[in-house]
Order: structure tokens, then C-alpha cells, then sequence
């Protein structure tokens, strides 16, 4: 990754901290799985990438998307709505790469995730916290509307890029951590960008692996980031057909 390429700051120090993301490790749940001793419960460890979540997969994805097509490039700012964990990964990213990262979350995001962001250097843009992430997609699209020019705007719940992080990345990582025999998957829906690209491989490397989903079951949940689709701005990336059971 060319410094010219990636914005005026980056350097080896970034490039180190991006090529850490993702190969996170399966550990298995032991309480869990003590009543079926002939099953083994498995977790991804999201928590080992850098940013501290799953989110930094598709935030690099993206971002590296933008700066494919040139949508991205120095002098823009990076901009999005979030509860707090893609807003972390963007920051983390954008302080790698040299690029200013402004974000519209709900007020009622912890004041853990709003001193990570401050400390990357993130401009925050609060909204009301009854609204969740659809005020602050709401709020969003008015801001870049305003000014497309200053800002490139992923949009994580449009954006095809997410998906693909997890079609590439995650699924491939537990399908080889698991000699392909995992033969259940579940994944909540915030973006919905885990469930659907993981589902999507694992159709495609074996159709008999259950898919399942997860949500809230009613519109106010508290469950930062997740959504219950019925009743929330769907995600265009959200495909409502791909889960072979929808638990709430």
C-alpha cells in the first residue's frame, strides 16, 4: 500500500496494524456444549482484530473499495452512521491511512466506544438515542447531501463490500479452522453483513451447513447496533431468503 495511495500519514506502523485484521481464532465454548458431548459449540474471537470487533473486516474492505474506484482519494473524509463498533474500525483505519473519519451515532452509544473514538481522533455526530442507527443514517445522508464533494460515504448497510468481507474472509477462516465439518452457523443482523456473506460461501463450499439468524424481537431492544428488520430502515444488503431459520 503506497503512501500516496492511502492518504498523507500512512506508513509501516498503519500497514502493520491493517494486516491484522481478520484469521481471528475458533475457541470452543465448554459449558455450552457440556449436555451434547458429541457436538462442539464454537465462537469466532472477533475480539482479537485490532479494533476490538468484527467490524474492522468489512470497515478495510470498504475503504479499499473507495480507493479501488477512486471514490476515496486524499482530501475526503470518511464518513458514516454507526452504534460504535464499524465507527471504531473506521477510525482506526483512517488515523493508519491518513484520512479524517467523522461519524453520526445514537447518543445512548457507550462512553467506552466514545473514548476509543476520541482517542483516534474521529469527529462524533450525535443523534437521539430512541432512534438508533436509523437516526443516525438519517442524519447522515442529510449531511453528504449538504456537501457531497467533501465526503466519501461507505454506507455499511448499502454497500456490497461489507458482505464480501465476510463471503472471503470469516467464512473461509472457520470453514478451514474447522476441517469443514462445521455444520451450523448463527450470526445476529446489525448491518447483516456477517450472515449474509458467510452464508453465501458456506452455500457454496456445502449446502447442507444450517444457516441461522438472529434479531430482536421488537423494535425497542437496546441491543446496540442490532436490528429488528421488520420494523428498522432494512439494509439493502440484507437478504431475508438466505436463512434457513430466523430466531428472535
Amino acid at each position: 500500500m503506497a503512501t500516496s495511495e492511502r492518504g498523507a500519514n500512512s506508513g509501516a506502523v498503519g500497514e502493520s496494524i491493517l494486516q491484522r485484521i481478520g484469521n481471528t481464532p475458533l475457541l470452543r465454548l465448554e459449558k455450552t456444549g457440556r449436555e451434547f458431548p458429541n457436538v462442539q459449540f464454537l465462537a469466532k474471537a472477533e475480539w482479537f482484530n485490532p479494533g476490538g470487533s468484527v467490524k474492522d473486516r468489512p470497515a478495510l474492505s470498504m475503504i479499499q473499495a473507495g480507493l479501488d474506484c477512486g471514490a476515496l482519494r486524499p482530501g475526503k473524509t470518511i464518513i458514516d452512521a454507526t452504534s460504535g463498533n464499524t465507527g471504531i474500525a473506521y477510525a482506526m483505519i483512517g488515523a493508519a491511512m491518513g484520512y479524517p473519519v467523522a461519524l453520526c451515532l445514537p447518543d445512548s452509544a457507550s462512553h467506552e466506544r466514545k473514548r476509543i473514538l476520541a482517542a483516534f481522533g474521529a469527529e462524533m455526530i450525535t443523534t437521539p438515542g430512541d432512534e438508533g442507527t436509523d437516526g443516525a443514517i438519517r442524519r447522515v445522508q442529510k449531511i453528504v447531501a449538504a456537501d457531497p464533494d467533501k465526503y466519501f460515504y461507505p454506507d455499511q448497510y448499502s454497500n456490497p463490500a461489507n458482505w464480501r468481507a465476510h463471503y472471503f474472509g470469516t467464512a473461509n477462516e472457520i470453514w478451514e479452522q474447522t476441517a469443514g465439518r462445521i455444520t451450523h452457523f448463527v450470526a445476529g443482523l446489525g448491518t447483516s453483513g456477517t450472515f449474509v456473506g458467510s452464508t453465501r460461501r458456506f452455500r457454496d463450499l456445502n449446502p447442507a451447513i444450517r444457516c441461522i439468524s438472529l434479531q430482536p424481537d421488537a423494535s425497542f431492544h437496546g441491543l446496540e447496533g442490532w436490528k429488528h428488520m421488520e420494523t428498522a430502515i432494512r439494509p439493502s444488503i440484507y437478504d431475508e431468503t438466505l436463512a434457513d431459520e430466523d430466531l428472535a
